[in-house]
């Protein structure tokens, strides 16, 4: 069955603009649903995503899509992994910043979990970016912990890029390249 809309449930304008950009030319239009929903406290993103899915299954009709993402720091022991938005909204990056002084370890990864119920199926696409956290916050593009994050083999931080630079590299890039790709290989796109 050919897919002509996808909806995505978030409440991010930031997730909607990436996945539209990396979903162009698909033939796929993206409906935006900004609406909450649980998010468990879990250890895995995996876990987050799954409860995501079943509990929204009964609210939206024809196939849709989540995201759960988190920034791992190594020196932070992983930290604040699967509770990043709650570290965002209550530490932002200065915290992460100050929890890193005098740190020789700045290494850190963005990971990704794409999850995707159609026809009755749940779908998961998964994606990480390795880099580190720069000392200072620099530019103003893309949200949460981007102004801290610099990609491994780059110079600038994703808020320093463009929609389109981040989604290239970016670990929500990879997991949608990994959906697109799911739809291609099972018919569902041309």
């Amino acid at each position: 069955m050919k897919l002509a809309e996808l909806t995505l449930i978030t409440t991010n304008e930031g997730k909607y603009l990436e996945i539209i950009d990396a979903l162009e030319g698909t033939g796929v239009s993206i409906r935006r649903i900004d609406r909450e929903y649980p998010e468990i406290q879990a250890d895995t993103l995996e876990s987050v995503v799954g409860f995501g899915l079943n509990y929204l299954k009964p609210f939206v009709p024809g196939p849709f899509i989540i995201d759960d993402s988190g920034l791992f720091v190594d020196a932070l022991g992983g930290f604040p992994g699967v509770y990043s938005s709650y570290a965002f909204r209550t530490i932002g990056n200065e915290g992460i910043l100050t929890l890193l002084k005098g740190k020789g370890n700045r290494r850190a990864s963005f990971r990704t979990v794409l999850g995707m119920v159609h026809e009755g199926k749940e779908h998961f696409f998964r994606g990480e970016c390795r880099g580190y956290i720069s000392e200072l916050p620099k530019g103003v593009n893309g949200f949460g912990f981007d102004p801290i994050f610099v990609p491994e083999g780059r110079e600038m931080t994703f808020a320093e890029m463009s929609v389109q630079m981040k989604n290239d590299i970016s670990h929500r890039g990879m997991a949608l390249r990994r959906l697109k790709n799911f739809l291609v290989n099972h018919g569902t796109l041309s």
